[in-house]
């Protein structure tokens, strides 16, 4: 990928996409392969908001039996498959152990009988998904010795057994952005970071474009096109109003969702669902309360969900120190030998996403159910516009597909949709999975652990030898920066084929290097040195690029000096 904003300017688009995270990457994949020339712009970094901060399950819908929603159900299996299928490196299955306590609804028979009708709804869940190790299992049935082997401090009084049931996890939710983005790109669309769009232009009562401002160089143009999707969140609304966007409903309530990454090695590759006193109010049928999750992902633990309506501008969206100790309290309290410590929380991972209608100070908060899909023309607004603010990273597919037909309506084009369900992300040209990574692991050996040829495969797929080309020159570059595995020439290659332009870019959203723990500060110095070589940076620029990562990690900092 290059930003070439010079094409951008001279260039008239089918369909122009405002944003850069999963809704807007994967409606400029599915686009492309509708045949339309498209242009996407993102006014930060790719995946820089709530899609960075996802925490990483794919979900298959298990949680909508309680609201008996069958349709939401079957989508959900519908896109875990999908992306089981068309991204293996990057998302691969889950176990998740639920303890039951009791009887009655909070018992192991309701549980199970749950677990075997979502079973029956979910029967096709692994159609088309090639390898067996990345298929969704049945659920199973566990006994009190089962479920206290796996998890021996769970409080075992009442304790009557469990069940395991699967979904997907991420191995990384800002490649899987950038996996579509590097498809639609290869395929023609033209795609720029740090590129604002600052106003929708229309002419009569139809877009013609998008006014930008490059965020790095301050320069102004317009991008002309037929058509404009809005798929930027929480933001969708203000751009939208900028060419009259009518009547349109659109959300009125975001909930910033919360989880931690617990720098914590866990013990082995099964979640925990453990529950909390809040409840479902939209539940038909609810249990004693929510569940909060402790789910193993690569050698972190991610807890959470925490929902909190945010009601203020999507800008000042923040965590306060203060706002930790009870969230700490809380899951303490579902799970005490889990005995959380604020010194162990190496990242918080929050964004906004859409909400349902809530009372003030309501407790047990209801959540938004589906992805909000506006066609401004039919309200008053500028024909051509479409907004699209998702809700579930996993739902980004199949909802950029139903955007694409609205598009597709708007431009008068016709023509059947792609399957993009079936069709390999960037990086996804491989059979095994476990035979890429060996592969890998081979090509690395006696030049670095066989952790950085995991992260490796897992990060970019069939497309590694990409990394590995710049070693044919440096061979030092092909050595993990110190205290993690992401080799330097990573940094490299996020510089000269990714749009990496600041060194928050490369440590938070092209590498591992800062997605987990906090970076080490000779790997950062390492980074920047190298990305200075790449992009002329004086030693004034490389501090205030340190400063910039450091700055993004001083929540972590004020929660681990509590």
């Amino acid at each position: 990928m290059r930003r070439n904003l010079h094409e951008l300017a001279r260039g008239r688009y089918d369909l122009i996409i405002v944003g850069g995270g999963i809704f807007g990457a994967c409606a400029a994949w599915e686009a492309v392969n509708r045949g339309l020339s498209v242009a996407l712009v993102e006014r930060g970094d790719f995946a820089g908001a709530a899609s960075a901060n996802s925490f990483r399950i794919v979900h298959g819908g298990i949680r909508y039996l309680q609201h008996a929603d069958l349709p939401r159900i079957r989508a959900s299996c519908r896109e875990r498959r999908a992306l089981l299928r068309i991204a293996p490196h990057l998302v691969t299955p889950l176990p998740i152990v639920i303890p039951t306590y009791g009887h009655g609804k909070d018992g192991k028979g309701l549980l199970r009988t749950g677990m075997r009708l979502y079973d029956l709804l979910t029967s096709d869940r692994n159609r088309g998904v090639g390898s067996r190790d990345h298929a969704i299992p049945a659920h199973r049935g566990l006994t009190r010795a089962e479920v206290l082997d796996l998890f021996p401090n769970l409080v075992a009084h009442g304790l009557t057994g469990g069940a395991m049931f699967s979904d997907g996890q991420m191995y990384n939710p800002t490649r899987l952005v950038l996996s579509f983005l590097r498809a639609a790109a290869a395929c023609g669309a033209q795609v720029a970071n740090y590129l604002e769009a600052t106003r929708i232009r229309t002419r009569g009562r139809r877009v013609a474009g998008v006014a930008v401002r490059d965020v790095l160089g301050g320069q102004t143009f317009e991008i002309e096109g037929a058509a404009v999707l809005i798929a930027a969140g929480a933001w969708t609304g203000r751009l939208a109003a900028t060419a009259g966007a009518g009547s349109a409903p659109a959300p009125r309530t975001f909930s910033r969702d919360l989880c931690f990454v617990v720098d914590r090695r866990p013990r082995h590759g099964y979640a925990l669902a453990v529950r909390t006193r809040t409840s479902d109010p939209d539940a038909i049928l609810s249990r004693s309360g929510r569940h909060l999750f402790i789910v193993p992902w690569r050698r972190y633990t991610l807890i959470g969900v925490w929902h909190k309506v945010h009601t203020d501008a999507p800008d000042s969206v923040a965590v306060s120190p203060e706002e930790i100790a009870p969230l700490i309290d809380e899951i303490n309290a579902a799970y005490p030998a889990l005995d959380l410590r604020p010194g162990e929380i190496s990242q918080l991972n929050y964004g906004l996403v859409p909400f349902g209608e809530n009372q003030p100070g309501a407790e047990n908060l209801r959540y938004g159910k589906r992805s909000s899909l506006i066609d401004y023309g039919r309200y008053g607004g500028a024909e051509g516009l479409v907004g699209l603010i998702g809700v579930r990273y996993t739902m980004a597919r199949g909802d950029a597909a139903a955007a694409l037909d609205c598009v597709m309506g708007r431009l008068d084009r016709s023509g059947c949709r792609p399957d993009t369900d079936r069709m390999p992300v960037w990086g996804a040209a491989f059979g095994s999975f476990e035979a890429l990574r060996d592969e890998v692991c081979r090509r690395l050996h006696g030049i670095a652990a066989d952790a950085a040829a995991d992260a490796l495969a897992h990060n970019y797929g069939s497309e590694y030898r990409r990394v590995l080309e710049y070693g044919r020159t440096d061979p030092g570059l092909l050595q993990p920066l110190e205290g993690s595995t992401v080799l330097a020439a990573e940094i490299i290659h996020a510089v000269r084929e990714e749009m990496a332009v600041t060194l928050a870019d490369a440590v938070f959203r092209r590498t591992d290097l800062g997605t987990g723990g906090v970076p080490g500060g000779e790997a950062l110095q390492r980074s920047a040195a190298l990305m200075a070589e790449e992009l002329g940076w004086d030693e004034g620029r490389v501090r205030r690029e340190i400063d910039g990562v450091l700055d993004a990690l001083k929540p972590v900092g004020a929660v681990r000096d509590m």
